[in-house]
């Protein structure tokens, strides 16, 4: 076994959520007559902490607003999650991963809470053994979250995989001393993704699975 730990992603990459949250940032801009990121701007966030996604994508964002901000983006988001769906053999994928003996974990720019109710909504809490979000350490891309999740299981970088859809995630696993795997499928284009050298980009995770399968 060359990945003893593998990290996921959530939004993205697991769970079919970028369209909404690209929405939610836009509508909330909406309700508080912010200029309205487009769908590029708004899409690059996704994966970062709240706080530093909503700086990034409302540069004009004052901080007496922030806190409406917030709350306008997590009515919107909220208010459709559970319609949410998790891409096509994600379940399937993880369940084998978990019989071969692989440690399954996800780093995530959510927040506790809403990483529980992820889990809990998705049915997906029993394959993971540990998790990290955005409000118990550094945002991404700086890597205490796998940091933090090595100590926690004593595997060394050079047995850990991260797996995500952004340049935060390929970031992140870079300053983390960690190799990484880029999915195309969720936020950040192709091309984008390639510039930071991950080990493969995989289209579907059907292909996932099977790089998964062959080299981990």
């Amino acid at each position: 076994m060359k990945y003893e730990l593998v990290v996921f992603d959530w939004d993205g990459t697991l769970l079919d959520s970028a369209g909404a949250i690209v929405l939610a940032i836009q509508s909330a801009c909406r309700d508080l007559g912010l200029a309205i990121p487009d769908d590029a701007r708004a899409r690059h966030v996704i994966g970062l902490g709240l706080a530093d996604a909503l700086r990034h994508a409302v540069p004009d964002l004052q901080p007496d607003s922030y806190q409406a901000m917030v709350e306008r983006y997590r009515f919107h988001y909220l208010s459709g999650d559970h319609q949410l769906t998790l891409f096509p053999c994600v379940r399937e994928m993880l369940a084998r991963l978990q019989a071969a003996g692989h440690i399954l974990s996800v780093a995530t720019g959510k927040s506790r809470q809403g990483l529980d109710r992820a889990l809990d909504h998705s049915g997906l809490r029993p394959l993971f053994q540990a998790s990290r979000c955005a409000d118990e350490c550094q945002s991404k891309p700086h890597p205490q979250m796998l940091d933090e999740l090595m100590a926690e299981f004593g595997v060394a970088a050079a047995s850990t995989v991260m797996i995500g859809d952004t340049s935060h995630d390929l970031l992140m696993a870079s300053n983390a001393g960690v190799d990484s795997l880029a999915v195309t499928y969720g936020a950040h284009p192709h091309e984008h993704l390639l510039e930071h050298k991950p080990l493969a980009c995989l289209h579907s995770v059907r292909e996932l699975d099977q790089w998964l399968t062959s080299f981990a």
